[in-house]
């Protein structure tokens, strides 16, 4: 069996708040021993209400926050946000929800592109350029869109730019945090549908970060619910979606608005139609 592109132990991540008068400091256990393993070119949705602890998991297989206990292995290297190295920081890439909050506002998009590349590699100017270039044009925009800056674009443009960065040093795996929600429904179904085409051309491998469970069942190959920090539900997207077994997954089906591709697509000609 081939090793897996991220695999994930026992993991947990213990916040200490602060105590009052007379009043002890609490421990919030914000992650309580999430494992699972993702394969290269799959797609693992972590799904939850806000609060639910998937952000926390994120941040931790981002190499950003420090796990309390557990251990992360991508590539089968050993990895933890204390002892990170350029190498293991360039396998992985987030793509945050609010794409112009992740990009600098005094930054031409070429040089935002170009950046990783000027940090991590030996490559020239020119073959930078080269490279930010072609990757302009893989995400759907255009060559001239280089020397232009982030409030120039929409927000559609931006989140296409913030996955265009994310992919510029070929990591092992990117996670997706809340990518679409932030969108309008008509630009949701194209990023959703870019993002699918990315993977199939690279091979990528993403862990999608969502509370959506209907956008979730379009992208995702496996499904894991967590709730309150824990796992209470984790299988294959039909297994998920066909027979959810716990409580809280059917509570989440029953309260989330059909929103996939499909959905967002007929939402949108009923509205065109209405205004005709």
């Amino acid at each position: 069996m081939t090793t897996p592109v991220l695999e994930v132990r026992n993991l947990k991540r213990d916040y200490v708040t602060s105590g009052g008068f007379l009043k002890p400091a609490k421990v919030l256990h914000a992650v309580k021993g999430v494992s699972f393993s993702l394969q290269k070119g799959k797609t693992l949705a972590v799904v939850g209400e806000s609060g639910c602890g998937k952000s926390t998991l994120a941040r931790m297989i981002t190499l950003i926050d420090e796990a309390t206990s557990g251990e992360i292995l991508i590539d089968g290297i050993p990895a933890s946000a204390a002892n990170v190295t350029k190498e293991l920081r360039q396998k992985v890439q987030i793509v945050f929800q609010n794409p112009y909050g992740s990009l600098n506002p005094r930054q031409k998009i070429g040089d935002v592109l170009s950046e990783p590349l000027l940090l991590n590699t030996s490559l020239s100017a020119a073959e930078r350029r080269e490279k930010a270039m072609a990757m302009l044009t893989k995400v759907g925009l255009q060559p001239e869109h280089y020397n232009r800056y982030p409030h120039m674009f929409s927000g559609g443009q931006r989140q296409r730019i913030a996955i265009a960065r994310a992919l510029m040093l070929n990591p092992s795996f990117l996670v997706l945090d809340e990518p679409v929600s932030a969108l309008d429904l008509s630009v949701q179904a194209q990023i959703l549908n870019l993002l699918k085409d990315l993977q199939d051309e690279f091979g990528l491998t993403y862990v999608f970060i969502s509370h959506d469970l209907s956008v979730v069942r379009y992208i995702a190959d496996e499904v894991m619910v967590m709730y309150f920090g824990d796992v209470v539900e984790h299988g294959s997207r039909d297994e998920v979606f066909s027979d959810p077994k716990h409580d809280y997954t059917k509570t989440l089906f029953a309260a989330t608005p059909q929103a996939d591709v499909e959905h967002i697509r007929a939402r949108i000609a009923k509205k065109k139609a209405s205004a005709a």
